[in-house]
């Protein structure tokens, strides 16, 4: 039987467009905490979701490039927008590597079985593309979804802001004849969407559930890892290393900060 001790020593290379994706990196952690894990953050060419669906093809392949070349053995596509426009082609290039991608989080929004129409915030290339259709078609045939395009937000949270009168003004305005009894549910569908939670529960109120796709992704991360026999057999905690495109340690310092928020 093949010695696959080395391989399961490997990190887990986790990417995003920028900080957002450390919110699916946490949910990593809880799962597989025994795993290693390197982070990279595009946040050089941040936001993705105004770009071209080929501009983001072009951006997400150097981001694995650069995760591959610190020898990671399974990648996580931490970004909604970078998971619509890139997850297919990366899969057929990269074949025999396990490929994780991350999608708003409609399914387990029908799951609730609560009454009325489901209220999805993305990027508005993220609402554009065709497997975002798919998956509404695929997993919400018989519920109302709304999409809310958030343009600018993602920008604010890559510059730290992540509460305060300029977010609570922003949400107010994006949900401004949006919220009513006729809600069942709030989807985040972008990573960095996680961080700004505490704003929008203080706009909606706590009533209305607010859910995102991490759990899933990082619970299919496990299944992947454990079908190609390649979960690390440590019982001792593994390591985060965080790399970022923009040359800038204040991002790498806020990266570290939100992944230890709570």
């Amino acid at each position: 039987m093949e010695d696959n001790s080395y391989n399961k020593s490997k990190p887990i290379g986790i990417f995003d467009s920028g900080v957002g994706g450390i919110s699916v990196l946490k949910k990593a952690i809880k799962i597989l905490p025994n795993e290693n894990y390197v982070y990279f953050g595009d946040s050089k060419n941040a936001p993705y979701g105004v770009k071209t669906v080929e501009e983001i093809k072009k951006l997400t392949f150097k981001s694995i490039d650069f995760l591959l070349s610190k020898d990671c053995k399974a990648i996580v596509v931490a970004c909604n927008t970078a998971t619509s426009a890139a997850i297919e082609d990366l899969r057929k290039r990269f074949k025999d590597l396990p490929i994780i991608g991350i999608e708003p989080a409609v399914r387990p929004a029908v799951n609730l079985n609560r009454k009325g129409k489901i209220l999805i915030m993305a990027t508005p290339i993220t609402l554009a593309e065709n497997k975002f259709n798919k998956l509404v078609e695929r997993c919400a045939v018989n519920s109302e979804v709304v999409a809310l395009p958030c343009a600018g937000l993602v920008e604010m949270i890559e510059e730290g802001i992540f509460e305060g009168n300029d977010i609570k003004n922003y949400l107010e305005k994006r949900f401004e004849g949006k919220i009513d009894k006729d809600v069942s549910c709030i989807v985040l569908g972008c990573t960095h969407y996680p961080f700004i939670k505490k704003e929008i529960v203080y706009i909606i109120g706590d009533e209305i559930p607010i859910i995102d796709g991490s759990d899933g992704t990082a619970r299919e991360l496990k299944r992947r890892l454990k079908e190609s026999n390649i979960l690390r057999s440590s019982d001792q905690k593994g390591y985060v290393k965080i790399f970022n495109s923009k040359d800038n340690s204040n991002l790498i310092d806020l990266s570290y900060k939100l992944l230890d928020l709570e």
